[in-house]
Formats: structure tokens, sequence, C-alpha cells
């Protein structure tokens, strides 16, 4: 993928059934320096115009419910296309039950604008998308070198966009795990740098995982990394008694999972 320098260089599809929606949303886009703007009004729409134009620099933002499918459903449509599983994807919507907006949070997402929003709020979403598709180095390349990671998740377009972000940061050493369970049976005997876990995964969650390394592994100081999009408070005061090293919320800002692995690094 090009690496993209500024607004200016990004290519925005907004996916939006609303004329009025439409015109308020490219008019915010194009105050922050946004000039390639193409508008479509459902979700179809939007994949042609995809598997017909360049990705390279492509942002796709979009309205939950559209005309012929729900916005997470295109998000999935285009995870599980190769050519546009990369490509950032912003979600606007007034929705706000954790069960409709989970197949976003889990789909690597760039980040979820909530309804009624601003400029400033659409504008954050923005660079993130941006530093996604050019991230700068927050981590020096001494650091990672030879680095191994342990990515424990039951997403696997979650797995995908989070192996996407380690990658680019030169990290190569990456093992991957369904649940905490079978990255108990893969502590036992490969030795990692770095454990980065979802909470929510069947047979065992991220909460039992953190308190199996800190207990029970020979790894024991192992940074651990928990990326989610658990709301409940109680759940996550639970991981951070249970020793987890950082939280950040799903979705996620790209610059966010740097910025954390690079202080894991040097505690």
């Amino acid at each position: 993928m090009a690496l993209t320098t500024s607004l200016a260089d990004i290519s925005v599809l907004l996916v939006e059934p609303s004329n009025m929606q439409a015109g308020l949303v490219s008019r915010m886009l194009q105050h922050q320096g946004a000039r390639q703007i193409k508008v479509v009004e459902n979700a179809s729409l939007a994949l042609f115009a995809m598997s017909e134009g360049k990705t390279d620099g492509l942002v796709v933002i979009s309205s939950l419910y559209l005309p012929d499918m729900v916005g997470t459903e295109l998000v999935a449509a285009m995870r599980a296309d190769e050519r546009l599983e990369a490509v950032p994807f912003i979600l606007i919507s007034s929705e706000t039950r954790p069960q409709v907006l989970e197949p976003v949070r889990q789909s690597g997402a760039c980040s979820i604008v909530t309804k009624p929003f601003n400029e400033q709020q659409l504008s954050r979403a923005l660079y993130a998308a941006a530093d996604y598709l050019n991230p700068p180095e927050d981590v020096d390349a001494s650091e990672i070198e030879g680095l191994r990671v342990l990515l424990v998740d039951d997403s696997l377009a979650s797995r995908n966009h989070l192996r996407r972000l380690l990658v680019e940061l030169g990290i190569k050493r990456i093992t991957e795990a369904v649940n905490g369970k079978q990255a108990v049976d893969l502590l036992q005997d490969t030795t990692v740098d770095l454990v980065i876990t979802d909470y929510n995964m069947p047979e065992m969650d991220g909460r039992e995982l953190t308190e199996y390394i800190r207990t029970q592994s020979w790894q024991s100081s192992v940074p651990v990394l928990m990326v989610t999009s658990e709301q409940n408070m109680g759940r996550l005061a639970a991981v951070e008694r249970a020793g987890v090293s950082a939280i950040c919320d799903k979705p996620f800002e790209a610059g966010s999972i740097r910025k954390l692995i690079s202080e894991s690094l040097t505690r």
C-alpha cells in the first residue's frame, strides 16, 4: 500500500443514503483538507466502486443502516476480500447497542463515530485512518528487531488487522491463537516477548489467560496488552487486577497500539 502523507492524499468513499447527511459529512471532510470524495448511496455501489478503482490511500466512511445491507455487513464483505481487507473503515451511526456494533468492533474498523457528532470528532477518526495508512515510526527499529509476539483473538478479521499493524512496525515473528486455551498450549514451549489478547473469547477469555500467565506460566513477566470491546467496568477492573500491562479499546487507533507496544517494551 502506498504511503499517505496528508489528508489531501486520502481518497474517501462515503456510503450514505441521505443526501442531506452526505452533504454535511462531505463539507466537514473538505474543511479537514480531504479533496477526493466520492459519495454512493448503498453498499453494493460501494463494493463496485472499490472493485473498479484504486484502493491505495482509500478510506471508507459508512452509515450503519443502508438500503441494501447494514454497515456491519459491508465491512464484513470488505474484510473477506483480499484486495479490500486492509482498507480503513469508519462507521457513522446513532446506534449504541453493543450487540449491533460488536461485528464492526471485531472487524478491525478504525473508528465508530456516534451521531450526533461534530467536525472535531470526524477529524479524529479521519486522522486515525490516515495514521493507519501511513504509520509513523513510533517504535525504534532496534527495539523490535527479533520481537516475538503472541496474538490471541477469536476474530480472524481482528487478528488480521492487528497483524498488519505489527508487520508495518517491522514485527515479523507473530504466532496466532484463537482463544486463551490455545495460547496456553503455545506458551508451554514457545518463548514470546509480548502477548496481545482480546478479552471475550470462547474456552478461555483474556482475563483467565492473563491470570494463567502471571501465576502459572514460566513466562510470568511477559507484557500483556488487551485489545477489547468490553465496556463493563467491573470486568475491566478484574482484568487489571489479573495483571494486564495495558488495555486498549476496540476499535482502536493504530497510533494507540504502537504507543502501548513501545511503552510495554521499555518497562
